[in-house]
């Protein structure tokens, strides 16, 4: 699926849930505080989605697509403990594309593939307003928390941590 596709998908996705959401053009951009301030909106109100691999013992190794607040990071030592996982880190780029089925700066707080669990921090799904690329760098979707868990159905933890200063 390319990035088209899951774009496309999403849009169905959502229309299909009759949930309201509002997509925002703006220059590409994939940072997110450089997003956030081309979309006019504090990094709080952004889901940062981050692609982990977690290796649960020797033989079994799973994805997670983590999601949180924009000003936040993901609690690796949080997400190793939820799994009883020997070891939990970044997943490497091809791997995470084909999984989230978007190019990094783009990725979703969606899962369209199921290898590839969704696992959003309290404050994300809290969130009255919540901004994310929408499998593209030139546009962004706006919707709310609660209809984001309705919609995505994720496994909803604490794992994130404050931006050390």
């Amino acid at each position: 699926m390319s990035g088209h596709d899951t774009y496309e998908h999403l849009i169905s996705l959502l229309d299909a849930a009759r949930v309201d959401y509002r997509l925002i053009d703006h220059a590409p951009e994939g940072t997110t505080d450089k997003v956030c301030a081309l979309r006019g909106h504090p990094a709080s109100e952004a889901a940062k989605c981050i692609v982990l691999r977690v290796k649960v013992d020797r033989r079994t190794t799973r994805h997670v697509l983590a999601v949180v607040p924009g000003d936040r990071r993901v609690d690796l030592g949080a997400i190793r403990v939820l799994f009883d996982a020997r070891y939990v880190g970044f997943s490497d780029a091809e791997t995470a594309e084909r999984l989230a089925r978007a190019v990094p700066g783009t990725v979703l707080p969606f899962s369209f593939d199921p290898d590839l669990e969704v696992i959003a921090d309290p404050d994300v799904v809290a969130q009255p307003k919540l901004y994310f690329n929408a499998a593209r760098l030139d546009r962004s979707l706006l919707l709310s928390g609660s209809d984001y868990e309705q919609v995505a159905r994720p496994r909803v933890e604490p794992i994130s941590s404050t931006v050390d200063a």
